[in-house]
């Protein structure tokens, strides 16, 4: 059956090597025109192909996002993609066809090259046996080989008593076969294309050429093809250096192995397809159709999800380490039945935000906590053994992914945003799990958090009034469900107000001035630092530096550098603080400047005393903020604590220091008023947040049972 398919592709072949082997007189050049006149056959197929990559690639950002939107769920992601293909118009085996057509090819010419007398000079069977079997008694070649032809072909021209062996032949017909074969020129660039590598390398070393540029045009062929190809050049690197691997094996194979006319086919066949790769790109561009920078912000996307395979958020938890552990907590938790409440904690850090509901929750009810956390060493571990009715498990950043999807609780706490839009889904196992969102921060929901991070809540614990607002109008705007918005309030601020309070009060010689950059991009310590000094230091207060650990932690060469500069000026009016133990400094500060971050609040509430703000560059990772009707907290909340200056006036710093540190009285009110303003329940935040919860499970236990 495969001969006789061999046997038809061969056919037309045949014809087409012999028409260009009349035009050129030579059958190297013959081959390379023939490989031509192939290609040009091909290229509407090429360029359906090439279009084909093009939309894969163009639909690539939404293939990587819904990856990671549906992470874990293959099914899930296998039916989605596929409809997108469908949508598309895209063939994900189209990128197969150039390949099975070159195989297809090759075969077809391998049975030209090997028998021309069949092919190319259409002898009849007879006399082929006939010169075949001459051949084999002058130059004993094999009669069983799949080469017979070409070797008798070789045999003639080598044979110097040609004479002889034509009357050697016993078919008067067989002439007419040896003349041609005779005269027919199988010599280019000094080769003989006959000959095969292996066989005459050791009498012949030119031969070694044949291997040596077959193997380097595939090598060209695929680099090519990894720098410009639409498709080709978005793949992994085991894929790209997999595909050159096979390719380079294969040519010098057919290098060594299969004569010399053969591995002239495929160097050209490698070089025209090169041309043909240039002519398309130039033709159909790719980064006409292809949003490259989309692609690869959505390729970050998807790694950051990836990478949960070996390291937690937050540290760098060896993989497969505390597995044990996962796995009896895994199975620990879904043994348990009718779970009421689940809290879920990416790390220890993160208890403060759930702190004041959980103990009002321990203090005024009877329910029992399922605290889940991706920290092998968070704290609450050791509360769990104090207190049996908080039950704590570890599941790490990987397995979470599915945990989550099984989820069976009535009520899931979490401080993690972007529920459904990357690795943590709403649960597959119960619709009605009602999912709730407490804030990291006081401040607004439009413009340091990405779009559509609260959309698949169905409840959030709100701060303040701004963040109904916000959410309300984002809700109309993008036409979503109306969620349950709690007036809450931040635990937190509560926490830290009361610290305040029953703090210890130190008087001091100085003034004492904080400065607590965030660590974001165009942090003070980046963009302004030597200047904002300049209006701080030797004034007659004290400056306490304190970077920001996670600064401190990814630029540590900056660090170094920075306190080598100030290393002259430490002293009693100047310290860089690196120990963060004791935030004790915080809270003696008479005033904190800072950039974006959080902490001026969390300082000028809970001491009412102010906050300086120095407006670098903001922090934005909702390009579409602007659309809410709302001017965000970050920036309007600057003015109420305090005075907020821009980079290209900071020689007016040390008359703005002098007017927050001189005026504590005026701040203390203005602050008091707008804590109270913008904060709800301050200093019962926990009571309201620990009611809500308690009062929906209630809700939920009794449409349970009137059912």
């Amino acid at each position: 059956m495969f001969d006789t398919i061999t046997s038809w592709l061969a056919i037309p072949l045949g014809y087409v090597m012999e028409f260009c082997h009349s035009i050129f007189s030579n059958y190297g050049l013959a081959i390379i025109f023939f490989t031509l006149i192939t290609k040009i056959f091909l290229l509407p197929v090429g360029i359906w192909v090439h279009k084909n990559a093009i939309k894969i690639v163009k639909i690539q950002p939404a293939i990587n996002r819904l990856k990671a939107k549906f992470y874990g769920d293959k099914e899930r992601i296998g039916e989605e993609q596929n409809a997108m293909f469908k949508k598309q118009k895209y063939n994900p085996f189209a990128s197969l066809i150039p390949l099975v057509l070159q195989i297809i090819l090759l075969l077809g010419v391998v049975a030209v090259i090997y028998h021309p007398f069949t092919y190319i000079f259409k002898t009849p069977e007879p006399v082929i046996n006939d010169i075949n079997s001459t051949a084999a008694l002058v130059e004993q070649i094999d009669l069983e080989s799949n080469s017979v032809e070409i070797d008798a072909m070789h045999a003639i021209k080598s044979n110097p008593e040609a004479e002889e062996f034509m009357l050697l032949c016993t078919d008067k017909d067989a002439a007419v076969a040896f003349d041609q074969a005779l005269y027919f020129d199988l010599k280019f660039l000094g080769l003989d294309l006959s000959a095969t590598p292996s066989q005459v390398m050791g009498d012949e070393l030119i031969y070694v050429l044949s291997p040596v540029i077959a193997g380097f045009s595939s090598w060209l062929l695929c680099f090519i093809q990894n720098k410009i190809n639409v498709l080709q050049a978005e793949q992994g690197k085991g894929n790209k250096y997999g595909t050159m691997a096979f390719s380079v094996g294969l040519s010098l194979y057919l290098g060594f192995f299969v004569p010399a006319g053969i591995a002239l086919y495929w160097v050209a066949s490698n070089l025209f397809a090169i041309l043909q790769l240039l002519l398309l790109n130039a033709i159909i561009p790719p980064k006409k159709y292809v949003d490259y920078e989309e692609l690869e912000a959505s390729r970050k996307e998807l790694a950051a999800i990836e990478a949960l395979d070996t390291k937690s958020k937050n540290g760098f938890f060896k993989k497969d380490e505390n597995s044990k552990r996962e796995k009896a907590d895994y199975k620990r938790f879904f043994s348990i039945v009718n779970k009421k409440l689940v809290i879920y904690s990416e790390k220890s850090g993160f208890y403060k935000y759930f702190e004041n509901v959980i103990n009002e929750l321990l203090k005024n009810t009877s329910l029992t906590i399922h605290y889940v956390t991706n920290d092998p060493k968070d704290a609450i571990f050791k509360k769990a053994e104090e207190n049996d009715r908080i039950r704590a498990y570890y599941i790490g950043p990987k397995k979470i992914i599915t945990f989550m999807m099984k989820m069976d609780a009535d009520i899931v706490l979490m401080t993690t945003p972007d529920l459904e839009k990357y690795y943590i889904k709403r649960s597959y196992v119960r619709k009605d799990v009602e999912y709730i969102y407490t804030f990291h921060g006081p401040t607004s929901t439009t413009m340091c958090v990405r779009e559509g991070a609260y959309d698949h809540f169905d409840t959030i614990f709100c701060v303040g009034p701004h963040q109904v607002d916000e959410i309300r109008a984002t809700e109309k705007l993008y036409n979503l469900p109306e969620k349950t918005l709690v007036p809450v309030g931040f635990g937190l601020i509560d926490n830290l107000c009361k610290m305040y309070d029953e703090m210890e009060k130190v008087e001091k010689d100085k003034k004492q001035i904080l400065l607590a950059p965030s660590w974001q991009e165009d942090n003070i310590l980046e963009y302004c630092l030597d200047e904002l000094m300049e209006g701080l230091l030797h004034k007659g207060n004290k400056v306490i530096l304190r970077p920001h650990p996670e600064f401190i932690k990814r630029f540590p060469a900056k660090m170094d550098a920075i306190i080598k500069k100030y290393e002259g000026c430490d002293g009693d009016d100047f310290v860089i603080e690196m120990d963060f133990s004791s935030n004790r400094t915080i809270w003696e500060s008479d005033l904190l400047i800072t950039d974006w971050s959080g902490i001026a609040y969390e300082f000028s509430y809970a001491t009412k005393k102010p906050s300086m703000f120095i407006n670098t560059p903001m922090k934005v990772l909702n390009p579409n903020y602007d659309k809410i009707p709302f001017v965000p907290t970050e920036i309007s909340w600057k003015d109420q604590v305090g005075i907020s200056i821009d980079t290209d006036k900071l020689s007016t710093v040390p008359d703005v220091v002098a007017t927050l540190l001189s005026n504590p009285e005026k701040y203390e009110k203005q602050i008091t008023e707008a804590l109270n303003r913008n904060i709800y329940n301050v200093g019962e935040s926990g009571l309201a947040g620990a009611k809500y919860i308690y009062n929906r499970i209630l809700e939920k236990q009794n449409k349970k049972k009137s059912k």
